[in-house]
């Protein structure tokens, strides 16, 4: 079982239970949960198992108490500390990401190579890459968004990898090589347009392959 794609399915089983405790609901059951979140019972208590997570067969599990164990695994006890490569359009658009304060997320640091940004007004001090371990490891953070051209993604990579950091946001095109130890999540907008528009052309065909 891949360990990834379990996070992300506790993710989804969090915003799941985030929306039904909005409604007013208290308790869940397994196949409840699993319909919201387009798997089976079975998924869920299996994705459950990994983390110790048990329910009770009759009453189900209550929500706010499976809200707190899964925010204790993601430590939405403490602010997680990010540091933000690349100041263009979309690391600009990271910054008005209203929904990493909301889970307790904060981007603490950004790192450009035009000196003109290192003096313009940002709500998080902006520095030049070539200090990039030194506050990363002032700041302990271990995670990092890359928001730049594809040609530098791999050499800034390796300086990340350098300065300690374990997780990468990567906008870039870049497939990057990284040691086991670092994961990297790559956010590639055009690859998932190209899957939907793909999708809905074949379905129209009625010759859908996967």
């Amino acid at each position: 079982m891949s360990i990834s794609n379990n996070i992300s399915r506790l993710l989804q089983y969090r915003q799941v239970l985030i929306n039904l405790s909005e409604l007013g609901f208290e308790t869940v059951f397994s196949y409840s949960l699993g319909k919201e979140a387009g798997v089976s019972a079975e998924k869920v208590r299996k994705d459950f198992s990994q983390f110790g997570i048990k329910g009770n067969k009759k009453g189900g599990y209550n929500i706010n108490e499976l809200l707190f164990t899964i925010n204790g695994i993601f430590r939405k006890d403490e602010l997680q500390k990010v540091i933000l490569v690349g100041l263009g359009n979309i690391g600009n658009a990271m910054l008005q990401y209203k929904a990493f304060r909301k889970n307790m997320i904060q981007i603490v640091a950004a790192f450009d190579i035009d000196p003109a940004k290192y003096k313009k007004k940002y709500e998080l001090p902006v520095y030049p890459l070539e200090n990039l371990q030194e506050v990363s490891g002032n700041l302990n953070v271990r995670t990092a968004i890359l928001a730049i051209p594809e040609r530098e993604a791999q050499q800034v990579t390796i300086q990340l990898v350098q300065a300690g950091i374990t997780g990468i946001l990567n906008f870039t095109p870049a497939v990057l090589k990284v040691p086991q130890n670092v994961m990297v999540s790559n956010i590639r907008i055009g690859n998932e347009l190209e899957k939907l528009i793909y999708h809905s052309y074949f379905r129209e065909k009625g010759d859908l392959k996967y």
